[in-house]
């Protein structure tokens, strides 16, 4: 039982033991680090925090997490005050130590006592004015600030495209700390945004489109359409949102209606659209996953609000990394972009295969999917030895003179014939004279075409969903001035 001597101690000698403390970060750390003391508030002796201690903590607490709001209506209120009467915004000091540690009541007016007894100001008192921790003092959580964390992505943007792109340790620094611990996070709904695509997931084949616009180029790719609707070789491949210049990465899709959007054929054009199977567990950054990252945790831990600021950046940056860049941008639009992939493939831990984004087609619960150079290898067609191939693109009958499309493939086959694999034969992409030699590619085959699901699209039209809005213009008559009138435009005399 607590005597009335007992509650009259001074703060350093009244305590307050885990038991009493509902908040479970906050309790543990008692039992952690208390001393063993009798509770001034249940008398058990265990472990416990003085009332000083819990001051210090719940300090932090307020210094971090919460704003002091205004004793009195703003102008703004005091004019609607009559009509809607007025309330101080959030709640008094004591309602939230004693709701957010969980504490009973006696003993959070005995820390809100000790914080004014340390903030108290004999000018600001004498004035009538009230202190941060009077009784009468209302706070009001704060809303989480990532400024500091823009500020490094602006600064790691500009960096990349007026600096410097190779050895830029600003880039490094800022692309580290941004992506460090990436396992440990997880959305709202407790899911990972580490994500795992191959045999066994939800995610085991993703489709791939390559436009056309000569039948030529479309008869060599139904020839060989591992290597001609796969990633280009090296020196083929174009800078994109997720690669730089020469470096070749797998991009596709999780809909065959999204694969070929993405690639925007002309009209006219001929697209040929196939499905590709993950052979091995790869793992995949979920970009959609980091727009609703969450940060759980205590608010008494010193580190959580660093925790609540970097979720808010990388759901800030989640958007960022998946808004559309114009044509005329695409330049050093994709730097940032594309910097982080190199960095995503070659220095996260744990190493990451590639990214899953949500496409900018309109189309819910799609995606798009970048496998990165390691992770974009696909198995060779077994063809036979010495195989003859050929392609049609259309047929007709005698009674109907205009041919119509009809694809089809063979593979003429000599039975005394060796069965063993074919080596595949020269065949150019635009700008690439060579092939890299197959026994230099150590890289282990990631994705398997499965022929029997390629299509060909004939591009017929192609379609727009727009917003339109009116054009408003008005005529404005401009007063004469008067002749000993000055304005902005006329010259300065000093």
């Amino acid at each position: 039982m607590i005597t009335e001597q007992g509650l009259n101690l001074d703060p350093d000698e009244r305590q307050l033991c885990a038991d009493c403390v509902g908040e479970i970060f906050l309790a543990a750390k008692i039992e952690k680090s208390g001393n063993d003391a009798m509770c001034s508030y249940c008398g058990n002796d265990i472990k416990s925090f003085s009332v000083a201690q819990m001051a210090d903590l719940m300090e932090t607490l307020f210094e971090q997490h919460f704003d002091l709001t205004e004793e009195y209506p703003s102008g703004y209120e005091l004019a609607m005050m009559n009509e809607y009467g007025w309330e101080r915004h959030g709640d008094p000091v004591v309602d939230v130590i004693e709701g957010y540690a969980e504490i009973n009541r006696s003993a959070a007016e005995d820390i809100q006592s000790e914080l004014a007894s340390r903030h108290y100001d004999y000018e600001l008192a004498k004035m009538g004015e009230e202190g941060p921790f009077d009784e009468d003092a209302h706070y009001e959580e704060k809303g989480v600030d990532d400024y500091e964390s823009r500020a490094g992505w602006t600064r790691f943007e500009e960096s990349l495209t007026l600096e410097g792109r190779y050895f830029n340790r600003t880039a490094e620094d800022i692309l580290r700390s941004t992506f460090e611990n990436l396992v440990e996070h997880k959305t709202a709904d407790g899911l990972p945004v580490i994500v795992s695509a191959g045999p066994g997931t939800n995610l085991e084949v993703v489709y791939r489109a390559r436009v056309f616009q000569s039948d030529e180029k479309l008869e060599e790719a139904l020839k060989w359409p591992d290597r001609e609707i796969g990633p280009p070789p090296a020196l083929a491949a174009f800078g994109g949102r997720m690669n730089a210049h020469g470096i070749a990465v797998f991009y596709g899709a999780t809909d065959p209606s999204i694969a070929l959007a993405e690639v925007r054929p002309p009209v006219g054009a001929k697209v040929l659209v196939g499905r590709f199977r993950i052979r091995r567990s790869v793992r995949l950054l979920d970009i959609e996953g980091l727009q609703s990252v969450y940060a759980k945790g205590s608010l008494f831990d010193p580190d959580y609000l660093r925790r609540l600021k970097r979720a808010k950046f990388l759901r800030w940056l989640s958007g960022q990394i998946t808004q559309p860049v114009m044509p005329d941008d695409e330049r050093f639009g994709y730097l940032a972009t594309q910097a982080m992939a190199d960095f995503l493939a070659t220095h996260a831990d744990p190493p990451l295969d590639g990214i899953i984004y949500p496409t900018v087609q309109g189309s819910d619960g799609k995606a798009n999917v970048v496998l990165f150079h390691k992770a974009s290898r696909v198995e060779k067609l077994q063809i036979a030895d010495k195989a003859q191939i050929s392609v049609s693109l259309s047929w007709s009958t005698e009674e109907e003179e205009e041919e119509k499309p009809n694809y089809m493939v063979w593979e003429e086959v000599n039975h005394e014939a060796n069965e063993s694999a074919v080596t595949i034969p020269f065949q150019a992409f635009p700008a690439s004279p060579v092939y890299p030699p197959e026994e230099y590619d150590q890289r282990e085959s990631t994705l398997r075409l499965d022929v029997s699901s390629l299509k060909v699209h004939h591009i017929a039209s192609v379609q727009f969903k727009t917003a339109s809005y009116d054009v408003t213009r008005h005529l404005i008559e401009r007063e004469s001035k008067k002749p000993d009138e000055t304005t902005l435009e006329e010259p300065l005399e000093f």
